[in-house]
C-alpha cells in the first residue's frame, strides 16, 4: 500500500483587530494609509435590521450607508470580499470600538513599507491625515520614522 502524498494546510483566513474610541474615524484614517478600501456591510446589516437579528441602536450612518456602530473594517481593494454581507475574504485590519483609551506602548504595530527614498513625502502625507511622528530611529539596521495615528497607536514608516 502507497502512502497518498501529504497535503500542505490551506492557509488561515486572519484579521488584524485593533481596539479604538471611534472604528468609523480609524477605517477613514487607515483606509487612506494604505488605499484600502472601507467595508461595505449595508446590505447585512439591513437583512440583520429586518430579522430583528440586530438592535437599531448598534448601527450608525457612515459614508450614506449603514454601519456597525462598534466595528468597522478596511480590505485591500484586490483582496475578494463577499458579496452578500461585503466582508473582506482577504487582508483586513478591523476597528472594535474599546471604553478604555490606550495607555501604553503597543504590543503590535503595523510597518508601513515606502518606495525608495520615497518616505519622508509619505510621512508628510500621513501628517496630513492626522498622524504625529514621535521619532525619527537611525540604527545599523536601517532608518524608519515611528508616527502615532489619531488615536495614539504607533506604527513605522520605513
Amino acid at each position: 500500500m502507497t502512502k497518498e502524498p501529504a497535503t500542505a494546510p490551506a492557509p488561515l483566513h486572519w484579521k488584524l483587530v485593533i481596539d479604538c474610541a471611534n472604528p468609523q474615524s480609524q477605517a477613514d484614517f487607515w483606509a487612506a494609509v494604505l488605499h484600502y478600501e472601507v467595508e461595505d456591510n449595508n446590505a447585512l446589516i439591513d437583512r440583520l435590521l429586518e430579522l430583528g437579528a440586530l438592535p437599531r441602536e448598534a448601527v450608525v450612518e457612515f459614508h450614506a450607508r449603514l454601519a456597525f456602530r462598534d466595528l468597522v473594517a478596511v480590505r485591500h481593494p484586490d483582496d475578494p470580499y463577499d458579496k452578500d454581507s461585503g466582508t473582506g475574504l482577504g487582508r483586513r485590519l478591523l476597528f472594535q470600538r474599546v471604553p478604555e483609551k490606550k495607555t501604553v506602548k503597543n504590543r503590535l504595530h503595523l510597518d508601513v513599507h515606502t518606495a525608495a527614498g520615497e518616505r519622508e513625502g509619505e510621512v508628510e502625507r500621513l501628517e496630513g491625515l492626522g498622524a504625529s511622528v514621535l521619532r525619527q530611529v537611525r540604527e545599523p539596521s536601517g532608518a524608519w520614522v515611528v508616527m502615532a495615528d489619531p488615536e495614539g497607536n504607533e506604527f513605522c514608516v520605513h
